[in-house]
């Protein structure tokens, strides 16, 4: 099932829900945005992302500091604070890594994997 929620007045999509909403989320948006919000029925089959030409292409081009600030900015870490769990970084040295100045070891690449609970390879 998917809900879409349009902005007032405009054609514009504030937000989708995907997936089994549950019926209090639904109550929610019905009693928030009434006559803007539309529930379908999925009538596609889920496709799993990694194995989809768009994913590949673009882990590929993806450099690892560009991956790895992804995975920071997911969990809503500064700079400092990812350098800090990753033990005595300074802010510097991961944003000159985000923005590939700076090369990730292989060993760092080892702790970011752990950090983050993803393949070592992101990474590399």
């Amino acid at each position: 099932m998917l809900a879409v929620v349009k902005k007032h007045r405009t054609e514009k999509i504030l937000f989708e829900i995907k997936g089994d909403i549950p019926s209090d989320v639904m109550a929610y948006l019905k009693e928030k945005f009434d006559q803007d919000i539309e529930v379908v029925e999925a009538d596609e089959e889920l496709v799993n992302i990694s194995d989809t030409e768009w994913y590949k292409e673009m882990t590929s081009s993806t450099l690892p500091g560009e991956t790895m600030k992804i995975y920071r900015e997911n969990l809503g870490l500064s700079q400092t604070e990812l350098g800090k769990k990753l033990g005595r970084f300074t802010r510097q040295k991961i944003s000159d890594m985000e923005n590939g100045k700076r090369n990730i070891s292989k060993e760092l690449a080892k702790r970011l994997s752990l950090a983050f609970g993803v393949p070592v390879d992101r990474f590399i």
